[in-house]
């Protein structure tokens, strides 16, 4: 029985050291700064409750801390096998006498094993501490249980590694460290709360156990005389700088950052050289937290921004909020939060309709109560037939639905994915053509990316938040030509007449395209724009989503943004503009009618647009003795989704089809499946049978080939 029981008892033993007989790889936490070298936090682990910074790759210890750190806690270190039978028998020697003085015998891979596998200071715990030593030497060899001892080594106030406390406490490599700065480091293991040199009475404390280090070295020959003292007048000096806090105005930055931390460029000097310049972060802060106070009044609440250097596409600021701690929602990131973009969109299906060749540039789009009936303007007023340019420029709904719907409610919906601004979550039917007035939430910084891709000739990159961060390959999501006709179009003061006046908060002193957006029940205030160099987003509203008093994009962030854009910048109104940005390829400048009612009558115009145009067609828009007839289906919506009601009787289960011919004809013929169905006015309302399964309807002209484009359905 008793043998049983010493082999269960060996069994266990070798089994627990078995199991910790590895290295260990924690992963580094790193310390973040800002792109000018201010820090701004450093990420750790929680173990056991605590808070754990450090842990840096040092494959090679720098030899003045390597030597510095044996002649402290294993001076036999490269001698015995992980066990020092010396220091054993010593202190079971001085156990036993019961004297006051009593040493360790703990060697440097004991301590490995132990920081690896913390447990109670039992007899059972130090004896599988020895035999994992001994098994951690044999496996790996003695200069890697160093390195690993010198990556683990609690070095106070959290910090683990050599590595990460010369950075810490001395702002330095461990290479750079003097043999003062070792010496008062390598004091620290022992004890980390009792020689803490961040606090006066352990800085004094480590400073006298440096001191008994420093001439131990001098003994062994490691130090000449000159250089103990040299040492010593350092130590005595010796003042670690105090640790450095958070900044306020950036958390959500930070936090965006952490996110990002697994993505550690470097293991073995884990700092993080963020694009964030901390100014611009604070200065933006403020100025948010400032404009905010101001409309407090008409139900402002919150607000956010975001600044990217369009060369690099480095995030110079990101303010997530107008305060923390201190107001409404101040903890959600609202560059991150899905919020209703307003016309921000709008944009993208401009370009994509000019990439398709659904919409010409010197084309006439009608902005009239006829077109869609379910979408009306947002000042309720329309302003008749525009130039492409002007009713970009002046945000008008209707002509940009109808661009949408020109495009197909499916294929916008995958455009708006392609650009990042959704995951695909539903289905286009679910949006329909109130994508084109913020029917589908998005976030600031998938709409900023989308936006630097606009400005980037239609090639979108990945938003560069860190030094050193991998990047997805740029890819083209808008053609060339239509990205700069978008740019043309958003950067063009006369166009945004006449809903937006001049010399207001979308005009500046230099080319800058801008666009404003608002959200039903003035919920949302967005303002995007770039210049140059810059892409600047702004963001206005509530965190519970509640309406503002007629606050909007135009009166409300597109301010933000200009000021934001002017100081970075550093210019003031009145300055000469410079260059506008550039036209499509192959193209030449061409006078349009401007509207409203843009339709020239005899060969006169009351204003007119510079549009850039083909060369090879140079005529801007077709007179009256030539028309051009534009044929679209106001209903059923493209990929329409229909549901016959079983419990009505068949007369009741039809489809209304509603046509739309520009300028007006007498009559237009409906095709269903390709097969002619009904001949009637484009203004008359056609009603059609449910027919299970999926079909396709077409208006055209009689005794004429025009068609408008095919609109599916699906009907269960």
């Amino acid at each position: 029985m008793l043998a049983c029981g010493f082999a269960a008892l060996a069994a266990s033993y070798l089994g627990s050291v078995a199991l910790r007989a590895h290295l260990d790889d924690p992963a580094p936490t790193p310390i973040v700064y800002d792109r000018n070298g201010t820090f701004l936090a450093q990420f750790g682990t929680v173990r056991d409750g605590r808070t754990e910074y450090g842990f840096w790759h040092a494959d090679a210890p720098p030899e003045r801390v390597v030597r510095a750190t044996l002649a402290l806690e294993d001076r036999r270190f490269w001698s015995h096998p992980g066990v020092d039978p010396r220091a054993v028998l010593r202190a079971v020697w001085q156990r036993v006498r019961g004297g006051s003085h009593r040493s360790g015998a703990s060697t440097i891979a004991m301590q490995v094993a132990r920081m690896q596998h913390p447990a109670p200071r039992t007899m059972w715990a130090k004896a599988v501490e020895a035999g994992t030593a001994l098994a951690l030497t044999a496996r790996y060899g003695r200069a890697a249980v160093l390195a690993q001892y010198f990556r683990l080594v609690p070095y106070g106030n959290g910090s683990h590694g050599i590595a990460h406390a010369a950075r810490w406490y001395f702002g330095k490599p461990a290479a750079d460290l003097s043999w003062a700065e070792a010496a008062l480091l390598a004091a620290v293991p022992q004890a980390p709360a009792t020689h803490n040199p961040l606090r006066p009475a352990g800085l004094q404390r480590a400073r006298a156990r440096a001191d008994f280090l420093l001439d131990a070295l001098r003994r062994e020959g490691t130090l000449s005389g000159p250089e103990r003292d040299a040492a010593w007048t350092q130590l005595a000096a010796l003042r670690p700088a105090p640790a450095p806090q958070r900044p306020p105005g950036a958390m959500h930055a930070i936090l965006r950052l952490q996110a990002l931390a697994p993505s550690v460029p470097d293991p073995s000097d884990a700092r993080i050289v963020a694009a964030i310049d901390l100014g611009w972060q604070r200065r933006i802060a403020a100025l948010l937290r400032k404009d905010v106070a101001g409309w407090r009044e008409r139900g402002a609440r919150q607000a956010a921004a975001l600044v990217v250097r369009r060369d690099t596409h480095e995030v110079l600021a990101s303010v997530g909020s107008v305060g923390w701690r201190d107001t409404p929602g101040g903890r959600i990131d609202f560059t991150r939060a899905l919020r209703s973009p307003g016309s921000t969109l709008k944009p993208f299906i401009y370009a994509d309709a000019l990439r398709r060749g659904l919409l010409r540039p010197a084309e006439l789009l009608d902005d009239s109560a006829s077109v869609i009936a379910t979408i009306a303007n947002a000042d309720s007023a329309y302003l008749g037939r525009l130039p492409a340019r002007q009713a970009l420029g002046n945000s008008r709904n209707v002509p940009a639905a109808d661009l949408l719907r020109r495009i197909g409610v499916g294929r916008a919906f995958d455009l708006f994915a392609d650009l990042g601004l959704h995951d695909r979550d539903g289905a286009a039917v679910d949006f329909g053509l109130s994508m084109a007035i913020g029917g589908l939430p998005t976030r600031m910084d998938l709409l900023v990316r989308a936006y630097d891709a606009l400005a980037d000739d239609g090639v979108m990159s990945d938003l560069v938040w860190y030094r050193g961060q991998p990047a997805s390959p740029p890819v083209r999501v808008v053609s060339a030509a239509s990205a700069r006709q978008v740019a043309l179009y958003l950067s063009d003061p006369l166009a945004r007449l006449p809903s937006f006046g001049r010399y207001g908060s979308t005009e500046y002193p230099f080319t800058v395209a801008v666009k404003t957006g608002t959200s039903q029940g003035y919920r949302d205030a967005w303002t995007v724009a770039w210049s140059a160099d810059f892409v600047v987003a702004a963001w206005v509203g509530r965190p519970d989503g509640a309406p503002m008093a007629g606050l909007g994009g135009a009166n409300s962030a597109a301010g933000i943004v200009r000021e934001i854009m002017l100081r970075l910048h550093a210019t003031r109104p009145g300055e000469l503009a410079e260059a506008g940005f550039a036209a499509p390829d192959d193209t030449a400048p061409a006078p349009v009618c401007a509207g409203p009612d843009a339709t020239p009558a005899a060969g006169t115009c009351n204003r007119t647009l510079l549009e850039y145009l083909p060369r090879r067609s140079q005529a801007a828009v077709p007179t009256p003795a030539e028309p051009t007839i534009r044929l679209s289906i106001a209903a059923p919506a493209a990929d329409s989704h229909i549901w016959r009601n079983p419990e009505s009787p068949p007369a009741a289960n039809r489809l209304i089809l509603t046509a739309l011919a520009v300028p007006h004809v007498r009559q237009v013929v409906w095709y269903v499946d390709d097969a002619p169905f009904a001949l009637a006015d484009p203004d008359e309302h056609v009603a059609w049978q449910l027919t299970p399964g999926e079909h396709r309807f077409q208006i055209g002209l009689p005794l004429r080939p025009e068609r408008s484009r095919a609109v599916r359905v699906v009907v269960e």
